[in-house]
């Protein structure tokens, strides 16, 4: 009796055709280095590998339960390089946004540190131009003791041209203001004498001195001490002289009380 050979969509796949088709799934997972992991008993269980030969080549053939085996492990191998990449992605973003923090917080720390220096040195600038046009007593804590205009023979002109501070002999004498000494040095009846033009100008004489401090040009500044009281030139006795003048020269003299008091001097 004849046998006829099963055709058709019934007819299962040879032994040889699931073995070459099992061989190349293992080729595949064996470069890509994935059936390197698996343990020797796994590909040694008769209902996972079987060992077969072709004739020429041995085949292994991999079982149902081996490859889902190697699936999942392909799988969990892709998740943890995923992880790993997402990981220093995160830990890179991080990083950068650390740095950035960074270079903001030195940006505004150094904005803020110019800021201060500058209102610093503004302040300071204020505080010297104030200094600056600041008016003081020629002689501290003193008083006038012989006001301006008072008439007598003492005087050539018939009238004082100026006020008298009292003064001891050898007390410091100070610059009203800011200016610069235009004379410096003997002044006939007024003896050692300084004479200053002011910054606004005007000019400020201080007479009868016993010794000057300063030399003529030289710049001189609110209460800075210019020389000494005493008697020197046509004086009565220790004092000092005082004159403000709208000129130089003498004739143009100028009330000094007003003209301290004007520049917020008490006198």
């Amino acid at each position: 009796m004849a046998f006829t050979r099963a055709t058709g969509k019934h007819r299962r796949p040879s032994r040889l055709t699931r073995t070459t088709a099992n061989v190349a799934g293992v080729a595949a997972l064996t470069t890509t280095g994935v059936i390197g992991g698996l343990a020797a008993p796994a590909l040694a269980a008769d209902d996972a590998v079987a060992l077969e030969h072709t004739g020429l080549t041995q085949a292994v053939s991999v079982g149902d339960s081996l490859a889902a085996s190697i699936d999942a492990q392909a799988t969990a191998q892709q998740e943890a390089a995923d992880a790993a990449a997402a990981a220093k992605k995160a830990e890179e973003a991080a990083k950068k946004k650390a740095e950035e923090a960074k270079r903001k917080a030195e940006a505004e720390a150094k904005a803020k540190a110019k800021k201060e220096r500058e209102a610093k040195e503004r302040a300071a600038r204020e505080a010297e131009r104030k200094r600056l046009n600041t008016y003081v007593s020629p002689i501290s804590g003193s008083y006038v003791s012989t006001g301006y205009q008072t008439g007598g023979a003492m005087w050539s002109s018939g009238s004082h041209t100026g006020v008298d501070f009292h003064a001891a002999s050898g007390t410091s004498v100070h610059a009203v203001g800011s200016g610069t000494v235009v004379e410096a040095g003997w002044g006939g009846a007024y003896g050692n004498n300084v004479v200053i033009k002011m910054n606004d100008g005007t000019y400020t004489q201080y007479g009868h001195m016993s010794s000057l401090g300063v030399t003529v040009g030289q710049a001189v500044t609110p209460g800075q001490q210019i020389g000494l009281s005493g008697s020197t030139g046509n004086s009565s006795g220790p004092h000092l002289h005082f004159e403000a003048r709208t000129g130089e020269d003498y004739g143009t003299d100028i009330d000094p009380v007003s003209y301290l008091r004007s520049h917020g001097v008490n006198v």
